[in-house]
């Protein structure tokens, strides 16, 4: 069973590497959260709906983990793009992805599950890690970006805690796949108001190409479908904290194949903590 979640991880990863270098080669202006959430919504939305309605018995309570994983899921993405407006992504993502430790709090909290010391100090070690990548990623005039950042952090917290416990009510991989497009559909739909409010244009001026909008939409998907199925049996906390190693390895592309050598023994050893803390944790 773990061994099936580990897979999962992986391949979530993998994915998730996949896309972060795609987006990186593409405009700001052209918007590529809007562009990849809509493809998501075209490629896997109808096999997501389905799925929804013939496998998953709906209850009040899979009724209210949708709705607030919905919401947060909002807040998210917006948080996100307000925090990309001050910031570029190497400061913002890494401390976004900085969740794990208010997931373990919250898991703990409210779905009574337990970690280990190794486990608890690991999750720290691995967002000290992830701090000093933002700092070496980012200026003194970015810190306009910190609120922003640190609310998408939160809003992930709340969506990766409600979907831990949607799980039980879900069976089957395509109604984790529909549970996840009503979050991005929902999320999709305040971008374009958001962007409506901001241009006055109901999409992006600009355009990604068909191929990178096709795999970002199945990647982005099938990635985060892949870790809410690890955490059937994993601890959400565990689970976000290994996804994380996407990070390690785009770093360390950027810097052996892409060539980029800016303050790349700082990233390197940014790098080195948040490995070091994802072991401390498997152990």
């Amino acid at each position: 069973m773990v061994s099936g979640a580990v897979l999962a991880v992986a391949a979530s990863v993998v994915m998730h590497v996949t896309w972060n270098l795609i987006a990186r080669h593409q405009s700001r202006d052209a918007y590529p959260l809007w562009w990849v959430l809509l493809a998501h919504l075209v490629l896997l939305g109808p096999w997501g709906a389905y799925a929804l309605v013939n496998e998953v018995q709906w209850t009040p309570a899979l009724v209210q983990w949708v709705l607030i994983s919905a919401s947060a899921n909002v807040v998210y993405f917006m948080g996100l793009r307000r925090a990309y407006e001050h910031a570029p992504v190497a400061f913002v993502y890494p401390l976004v992805r900085s969740s794990p430790v208010l997931i373990a709090l919250w898991s703990t909290l409210f779905l009574g599950e337990t970690l280990g010391a190794f486990a608890w100090t690991g999750i720290l070690i691995s967002v000290v890690g992830l701090a000093v990548l933002a700092r070496v990623g980012g200026s003194a005039q970015d810190i306009r970006a910190l609120p922003w950042a640190m609310l998408a952090m939160f809003a992930t917290s709340i969506y990766s805690l409600t979907d831990r416990a949607a799980t039980a009510h879900i069976p089957g991989f395509g109604g984790l796949v529909g549970f996840v497009t009503i979050g991005y559909f929902a999320s999709w739909l305040a971008l374009t108001i958001d962007l409506r409010r901001a241009t006055g244009s109901w999409r992006p001026r600009a355009r990604i190409g068909l191929p990178v909008a096709v795999v970002g939409g199945l990647c982005v998907g099938l990635a985060y479908a892949l870790v809410i199925h690890a955490m059937r049996s994993m601890p959400a906390a565990i689970v976000v904290a290994f996804t994380n190693t996407g990070i390690v390895l785009a770093s360390l592309i950027s810097i052996v194949v892409f060539k980029e050598k800016f303050a790349w023994r700082a990233r390197a050893v940014a790098a080195f903590i948040i490995c070091a803390g994802l072991l401390m944790i498997a152990n």
